[in-house]
């Protein structure tokens, strides 16, 4: 007991919780079924908020999958795979940036009515994952982690879902290309929050190790 803060230990018994486990599965599987639908959609539709929004399925479904790997290791370990998950999302919200500028480059101006069909199957699949997420969205920052990125795709949802009615109304596909921009910044926002949690974290648990070798 005298190793760790109260609020370190009780993070990690939440962490290696058998219901975080399963509620990590169940998002992994949703995740990685939506990417592939929503990227053939993407491609099919020449939408790039829809592919932007399907690579963070993708990002997503691998974040879930280092969850599982570091479940109930230690407080150290799951900041690491926090930190990871956090340069990702940073990465995700680079590549979105260049491929809005591919984009507008070639004119492209995406179909909106597939955009609003898988838009909307999206948001709803994001909201069963929030739902189940939302009970741990106060343990370490891995758990934080998996809870912004949950919440940062309803969000990002919502917008493609706007983009689509935008591209329907004026024919062009700047209201797809400003989703896709705000979708990257949101990326990258999540990604500096994420860093710096599991940064705090990483270099807590390090004093942690140190006192306990003391000892």
């Amino acid at each position: 007991m005298a190793c760790c803060s109260s609020e370190t230990c009780a993070s990690s018994s939440n962490n290696g919780s058998p219901r975080f486990r399963r509620v990590l599965w169940i998002v992994l599987a949703i995740n990685a079924g939506m990417f592939i639908a929503e990227i053939v959609a993407g491609l099919v539709a020449g939408s790039a908020a829809l592919q932007a929004d399907a690579l963070d399925f993708f990002a997503d479904a691998a974040n879930y999958a280092i969850s599982l790997a570091v479940f109930g290791s230690s407080l150290r370990w799951r900041a690491g795979a926090a930190w990871v998950k956090g340069a990702s999302m940073g990465i995700f919200g680079l590549w979105v940036l260049a491929t809005v500028v591919w984009h507008l480059a070639n004119g492209s101006v995406p179909h909106a009515a597939t955009m609003g069909i898988i838009g909307t199957l999206a948001l709803v699949m994001n909201v069963a994952c929030l739902f189940l997420l939302t009970a741990f969205r106060e343990g370490d920052a891995n758990m934080r982690s998996v809870w912004i990125c949950s919440r940062n795709d309803v969000v990002a949802n919502v917008a493609v879902l706007l983009a689509a009615l935008g591209v329907f109304g004026t024919g062009t596909g700047w209201p797809d290309f400003v989703v896709a921009s705000l979708m990257a910044g949101l990326a990258i926002h999540g990604a500096a929050t994420i860093l710096r949690d599991a940064s705090r974290e990483w270099r807590e648990a390090g004093r942690v190790h140190g006192v306990h070798m003391l000892r």
